[in-house]
């Protein structure tokens, strides 16, 4: 008996989303685990964590932000870790003002300081308002770290640290961003709070 056409377009994504995480497993644990000690270093050091990106990249930036600021796992005390996409009257004017390209780069320039973390979202590694703040960030002395996909784009040659998830469609990408910032909420909560 022959299944439903819509039936097998689910199974379909669901095993191509699940094809995509173990190559994860495979391909970039090694990532993972620089960012998770680095962003463990940083926070233990009482510096600051800051993320942003654009579109669904902008929710997982926020979502991140939100389990470390918040709770994950644990109650514990709230880390500083910030989303730099959720201030639309900031967002806008500085779009407005100073165009759309700066909208992340001076907030950068506003917030971060030495010894922070910048954590970029990018799916592709090419968004121009991304990559200014990068830079924006490694002027001010801040260590940077970039979610992108399999190619890594312009963002991967910019940041000291990379997840390159193996893929470049932007569901599994996207997929993939938040599964990884659930692994390093774990790792922070572990590592810091036991």
């Amino acid at each position: 008996m022959k299944r439903p056409a819509l039936r097998l377009r689910i199974e379909e994504q669901l095993a191509e989303s699940a094809y995509v995480k173990l190559l994860l497993v495979q391909r970039c644990l090694s990532q993972v685990e620089g960012i998770a000690r680095d962003l463990v270093r940083t926070l233990r050091a009482g510096r600051r964590v800051f993320l942003f990106g654009n579109g669904g990249s902008a929710s997982d930036a926020q979502h991140i932000a939100g389990e470390l600021e918040g709770r994950f796992k644990r109650d514990r005390r709230a880390l500083p870790v910030l989303a730099l996409t959720t201030n639309a009257s900031t967002l806008t004017a500085i779009g407005n003002d100073l165009g759309y390209e700066r909208t992340f780069s001076r907030q950068v320039e506003a917030h971060v300081r030495r010894g922070d973390v910048v954590l970029a979202i990018s799916t592709s590694g090419n968004s121009p308002n991304v990559l200014a703040a990068i830079k924006m960030a490694r002027k001010m002395g801040a260590r940077t770290v970039g979610f992108t996909n399999e190619s890594g784009g312009k963002l991967k040659s910019l940041v000291d640290l990379c997840l390159t998830v193996p893929s470049t469609d932007t569901q599994r990408v996207q997929e993939c961003h938040i599964a990884v910032g659930h692994v390093l909420c774990d790792a922070i909560e572990t590592e810091l709070f036991g």
